[in-house]
């Protein structure tokens, strides 16, 4: 009776590892970058999608209106504090520190110049930094104070780092999940991040700023119902919060990846632009088909 008793606690024993064991290899249910919430267990088909928005395009001049650009909003709340976590890339993992976002918005590194030195004679055209300021002799003078010194000194924009301003970050990268939910029978895009990215005249490309999480972003525009607004062209009196008009699908990206195992985007896998271009439409449509023959029957 013992080794019955012993042989059945031990199995109790063991199998009770076994499906801890189990447990704790188990995925999670839930994106903590999601805002949708959507569980695994929901979701019929997924597919990660990356988007391209050119905020020139007139389907997307409502979140880059003259002075309401949805790109000011977000450098102003780096600036503020209040959007502090910015990511390296797509991974939504790694931190990129504020210093490093600040260098990397800049188009044009400043110049150093010599600390201004009572003690030395400076001729006429030499430049100086004077309290955090650029200053240039416009005569030879010795011991002559740069911001007290309106004859000697003149202050210069020269050597002043030259950064990008909001008019000029034309361009995010919208990753987002393609998310048919079974319980709900429908489709859902579910926004993981958006990427500022910027054309840099001196490396001849596009370069990127950071990423932010979406949540983030989204919290963000809720809490700024008057700086975060979808300029409707059409009727004003309708103009969108930026979290509803991204929602409501109000903005045109362009397809540029798909996720698959070697982690290409679609320009990466042709020879000339214009295969890639097909493609993305092609890709795009694929989509479309997929939802569709979801509701087939």
């Amino acid at each position: 009776m013992m080794n019955n008793n012993f042989v059945a606690l031990s199995f109790v024993f063991l199998f009770g590892s076994y499906v801890s064991f189990a447990q704790g290899d188990e995925p999670p249910q839930y994106n903590p970058n999601s805002v949708l919430n959507i569980p695994r267990y929901e979701q019929f088909k997924k597919v990660r999608c990356w988007r391209y928005i050119d905020l020139r395009e007139k389907q997307n001049k409502g979140f880059f209106a003259k002075g309401g650009q949805i790109t000011k909003l977000i450098l102003n709340a780096v600036k503020s504090g209040e959007l502090p976590d910015i990511y390296i890339n797509d991974s939504l993992t790694v931190k990129k520190s504020k210093e490093d976002f600040y260098s990397s918005l800049q188009a044009f590194a400043g110049a150093t110049f010599d600390v201004w030195d009572p003690t030395r004679e400076f001729y006429s055209g030499d430049k100086v930094t004077y309290k955090g300021k650029n200053f240039e002799a416009l005569i030879d003078n010795l011991g002559k104070q740069p911001d007290a010194s309106a004859n000697e000194w003149s202050a210069t924009q020269e050597g002043i780092a030259v950064y990008y301003t909001p008019d000029q970050i034309v361009t995010l990268n919208l990753m987002e999940d393609w998310i048919f939910d079974k319980r709900r029978s429908r489709l859902y895009y579910d926004m993981q991040g958006i990427e500022l990215s910027v054309f840099s005249e001196e490396k001849g490309f596009n370069v990127s700023l950071g990423w932010f999480k979406y949540k983030d972003l989204e919290k963000l525009f809720r809490s700024h119902p008057t700086e975060a607004t979808w300029f409707n062209r059409q009727n004003t009196a309708e103009n969108r919060n930026y979290a509803d008009a991204f929602l409501l699908r109000l903005f045109h990206g362009t397809l540029y990846k798909v996720e698959n195992p070697d982690g290409d985007s679609i320009f990466d896998l042709f020879h000339t632009r214009f295969e890639g271009v097909v493609d993305s439409e092609w890709q795009d449509v694929r989509l479309m088909e997929m939802e569709h023959n979801l509701w087939s029957y």
